[in-house]
């Protein structure tokens, strides 16, 4: 399909919201609820609203298009920070961080979220359709962390974890955990797994009677923390971006 062709091809308003990088879909929604949004100068007042390329989009008053090249940037978030464009409790957020870093950087979505207490590799991108990928479990996409843990490790905790758990009506899957070290009354773990609900290692965790007081992101898919300092944003290379998204980067 041409560029041009693409350009006129209608999509519902929250994907093109979200591709533009301005939230994601659900946010995006609640954008337009709010009559923040308009399109062709008139303020949607429904979600279930479809556009093209050529229709004037506006969030609060300024235009928006979708970003001409894809971008994504590696962040070690910090504990503290919280993964949101706004809070009404105003904490800090990982984007007004990333923003007070570097002023010339467009508007972001993460890739997934860290809780506020929960540290290391958030992937961040300017195009919210590029976020939508990553995350969707079809994908099967691993996430990696590092877990300390308080308590003592039940027998057979890897086995159990693996054949996945239910507690209070939901149902988690399987976890890839491994005790890495211990010191005392804590020990380190390494965690991996492909979908992540809310707080899905820390309930986990909690089931087999371990505390986790520190809990670091390593990896998302092919893309690691490594050594970036704690705090610090680094982009990644677009060629490199490329190579590790393959299909995905081709059908953005």
């Amino acid at each position: 399909m041409s560029e041009n062709s693409k350009s006129l091809t209608k999509e519902r308003l929250n994907k093109f919201l979200a591709r533009c990088g301005i939230a994601s879909r659900r946010e995006s929604d609640v954008l337009i609820e709010q009559g923040r949004v308009s399109v062709n100068n008139v303020p949607v007042e429904h979600p279930v609203c479809f556009v093209n390329g050529k229709d004037i989009v506006k969030v609060d008053g300024e235009r928006i298009g979708v970003p001409d090249k894809v971008r994504m940037w590696r962040y070690n978030k910090l504990v503290g920070q919280i993964t949101t464009h706004n809070d009404p409790e105003r904490r800090q957020t990982v984007f007004k961080a990333v923003a007070s870093q570097d002023p010339t950087l467009p508007r972001l979505v993460s890739v997934g979220r860290l809780d506020i207490n929960s540290e290391g590799l958030l992937l961040l991108t300017n195009a919210g359709n590029l976020s939508h990928a990553l995350e969707i479990p079809s994908n099967k996409w691993t996430r990696r962390y590092r877990i300390r843990a308080y308590g003592n490790t039940p027998k057979n905790f890897a086995e159990k974890a693996a054949q996945g758990v239910s507690m209070k009506g939901v149902t988690y899957g399987s976890i890839q955990a491994k005790e890495e070290s211990r010191q005392g009354a804590n020990a380190w773990y390494v965690v991996t797994l492909q979908e992540g609900k809310n707080r899905e290692i820390r309930k986990i965790f909690e089931y087999f009677g371990l505390q986790v007081n520190r809990l670091i992101r390593t990896a998302y898919g092919p893309f690691q923390l490594g050594g970036l300092l704690k705090g610090s944003i680094e982009e990644v290379p677009n060629r490199v971006l490329k190579e590790q998204l393959g299909k995905i980067y081709d059908s953005l």
